[in-house]
């Protein structure tokens, strides 16, 4: 819908978007509607294709965009989902094309198309949503040039102060900043500055370590389900996690996640017989069959951080955090992206009734906040039973929570009304509070309705496939 002519005589109205990452790009997207320019500050360099963006550590591990956040990225970038997927992602439906070992046991694949992963590498998805943002004559980029400051006062943010790569500094006046800086965010020092308190910060450190690899599959990506072997932190032994994502370009991206004690290293002869140390051979023994195109990148990065901004009392207008900068989740659980994107969808709704009126800033942080909760409750009621995990200790009402969830858990192994129920809350479609609706606590008190399988299903024709390709795998359910 075109919006109706602006006065000639109204001073244009600008955006300030402090980083080029995907939530940078969305951030821009969800507010070009609603002021005259948008800024894109970028420290470094954008790649032109899908190619590496220096500073995203995590890009050379497996991502997923959960079907919540793929959902909130085509409201604000329709045809986006479609880009992606004419670009060779996989739209893998949940748990229909997934082969999950959870800690209960392997879920069964439920046919359901409502909940669904779209799977491919991190420079791919990257590219395809900064083409869509940046094709829009309102928004621009600045790249190799940095925020050193915020402009204004505690009470309202004006602009940002930018030093250029030749060490020049202007002042950028803005009518509102978005920090989408990510996981290195100054956000907290630059509000010291203006005077405005520090926010309460949480950091929960599970201590895992992921090594990732890119492999040529085997056999066709298309359609091929991701695999998921994942670690049991009610063992109390060291946690080990794998699993791998077709991405496009007929690749596999792989995975191996290890908590203190069973930490992979980067060293590529130690990488499969990693793999063999999981809970399952499945990932072992197909990767004995690939062949490995990358060296093996690894990172300690997975920290869960939080900063608290919703809680603030003063709170200056003019400002907005978003994605990593409010909450970095340990990328095990996928959730980063997706929060991202509901979060900037969350910002336009507001822009959308409030415009930049006064009170804009603290109901937008406030909406953005509902989603990092919901992650971050997932996130950390897993990370915090690991005996390893710095800066939480699981209480005797986490453990209650865990027993819980984990019954749910084994329910859902034979029951496709609490499989359901989980994967609208994994996927960040509904609340967790759906969790306790009274059916589901009902079916959890009964448990599954199907006996456990005793190892991952294939297809029929995953199993033709296979067969193709020589794969013999002798453990293989019938």
């Amino acid at each position: 819908m075109s919006e109706s002519p602006r006065p000639a005589s109204r001073m244009s109205t600008r955006a300030v978007v402090i980083g080029g990452s995907l939530a940078g790009m969305l951030a821009a997207a969800a507010v070009r509607d609603h002021v005259d320019t948008v800024e894109i500050i970028e420290a470094r360099g954008l790649p032109e294709g899908p190619e590496a963006r220096p500073g995203v550590p995590q890009a050379a591990h497996f991502h997923v965009l959960l079907s919540g956040g793929a959902n909130a990225i085509e409201e604000l970038l329709p045809g986006t989902v479609k880009e992606l997927l004419s670009a060779g992602a996989n739209r893998v439906p949940m748990t229909t094309n997934m082969l999950i070992h959870s800690p209960e046991g392997w879920y069964r694949r439920w046919q359901r198309d409502s909940h669904y992963l779209i799977t491919a590498s991190r420079d791919l998805t990257d590219s395809v949503v900064r083409r869509q943002v940046v094709k829009d004559p309102r928004v621009g980029v600045r790249p190799h040039t940095n925020v050193t400051a915020l402009l204004g006062s505690s009470g309202r943010v004006t602009g940002v102060r930018l030093r250029a790569a030749d060490g020049t500094e202007t002042d950028l006046t803005a009518d509102l900043v978005i920090d989408a800086s990510g996981r290195g965010s100054r956000l907290p020092r630059w509000l010291g500055e203006l005077g405005v308190p520090g926010p309460a910060e949480d950091r929960i450190d599970s201590g895992i370590a992921y090594a990732s690899r890119i492999y040529r599959a085997p056999v066709p990506t298309h359609n091929w389900p991701v695999i998921n072997v994942q670690a049991d932190p009610r063992s109390g032994e060291p946690g080990r996690t794998g699993g791998i994502v077709p991405i496009e370009d007929a690749r596999w991206h792989v995975s191996l996640i290890g908590t203190p004690g069973a930490q992979p290293t980067r060293e590529a002869a130690e990488f499969e017989p990693y793999a063999r140390t999981l809970r399952h051979p499945v990932v072992a023994d197909l990767l004995a069959h690939a062949e490995p195109l990358t060296d093996v990148a690894l990172t300690h990065s997975t920290v869960n951080r939080r900063y608290y901004y919703e809680r603030l009392k003063s709170w200056p207008e003019g400002l907005v955090a978003l994605g990593d900068s409010v909450a970095a989740f340990n990328p095990v659980y996928g959730h980063g992206m997706s929060v991202a994107a509901i979060g900037a969808v969350a910002l336009r709704t507001r822009l959308a009734s409030l415009g930049l009126a006064n009170g804009l800033s603290r109901k937008a942080q406030r909406a953005i906040a509902r989603p990092v909760e919901l992650a971050w409750s997932l996130a950390v009621g897993q990370d915090i039973h690991y005996k390893t995990t710095q800066g939480r200790t699981a209480g005797a009402a986490d453990r209650l929570l865990q027993r819980y969830v984990s019954r749910l858990s084994h329910t859902a192994t034979g029951s496709y009304r609490v499989a359901t129920a989980m994967t609208e809350v994994l996927t960040l479609q509904s609340p967790g509070t759906v969790l306790l609706h009274p059916s589901v606590l009902a079916a959890a008190a009964i448990g599954p309705l199907r006996p456990q399988l005793d190892g991952p299903t294939f297809t029929g024709g995953e199993r033709r496939l296979l067969a193709e390709a020589g794969i013999a795998l002798p453990w293989m359910a019938r």
